[in-house]
């Protein structure tokens, strides 16, 4: 690996960080950043997966001041979401390389669409709060599961999914949802990077950079989250996203 390889990942590392504190989808960057640079895209996702954990865990800790009093909703979502991630991270695995080599231009076209629908589901995520009366744990926990799965599978805009899903079926402020959902999903990629860490090929340089990096990123987005639209940030990473996963499609 080159200085300037390592340069680049690092900063894709800090760039997702930061994306997955405020919107999620972080991996729309770091994901095509290993393809770029030669790596198979089984050992890219399992790498990403792996290097993104401490960033997750950072803007966690980096939101842990909306965590408050919600104890009970972090133990119980985090385990629902582990057991998804879990799941997804075994699917990756026990499927043939050549099928997510086939799956992964759908996968990130899809995560493409959600991470560019974010502002309407953000809409009808406000307008089903000022008509809720109470909370619905089962369908929230389905909901979860079904998107942990995904997440260990391969995970881009997961965030994204988690935040509509807590928005639809939990009564809350926004910002208190978001850091729920940073939990969640460091529970999702945690658990799919102890099984990747045991069994699966992993590129130890660019998940170690890509962890360095996601780690000061994920500080940063927490404080930003807390006062910037992301608009921006979103239409850029629909437009990447959008590129690679056309170029990926077409060979």
């Amino acid at each position: 690996m080159s200085a300037l390889e390592a340069m680049a990942i690092l900063a894709a590392g800090f760039a997702a960080g930061t994306i997955n504190a405020i919107v999620g989808s972080g991996s729309l960057i770091t994901f095509p950043t290993l393809l770029a640079f030669g790596y198979p895209p089984v050992v890219a996702n399992v790498s990403n997966t792996l290097g993104l954990v401490p960033g997750a865990i950072s803007g966690a800790v980096g939101y842990r001041r909306e965590l408050t009093g919600q104890v009970r909703r972090v133990a119980l979502l985090s385990v629902v979401g582990a057991a998804g991630g879990l799941t997804g991270a075994l699917l990756l695995l026990a499927l043939p390389a050549a099928s997510f080599e086939r799956v992964v231009p759908f996968l990130i076209l899809v995560a493409c669409l959600l991470v560019a629908l974010q502002p309407r589901l953000s809409r009808a995520v406000e307008a089903r709060r000022s008509e809720a009366t109470r909370e619905h744990p089962l369908p929230l926990l389905a909901g979860v599961y079904m998107t942990g799965i995904y997440g260990g599978y391969f995970g881009a805009a997961q965030g994204v999914v988690f935040i509509a899903l807590l928005g639809i079926f939990l009564t809350d402020d926004i910002q208190r949802l978001n850091a729920l959902k940073n939990v969640v999903a460091a529970a999702v990629n945690g658990a799919a990077a102890v099984v990747f860490v045991l069994v699966a090929p992993v590129a130890w340089p660019p998940a170690l950079l890509l962890a360095a990096g996601s780690i000061v990123g994920g500080q940063v987005g927490a404080v930003v989250g807390r006062r910037m639209p992301p608009t921006a940030l979103r239409t850029a990473i629909v437009v990447v996203g959008t590129i690679v996963g056309v170029r990926l499609l077409v060979g």
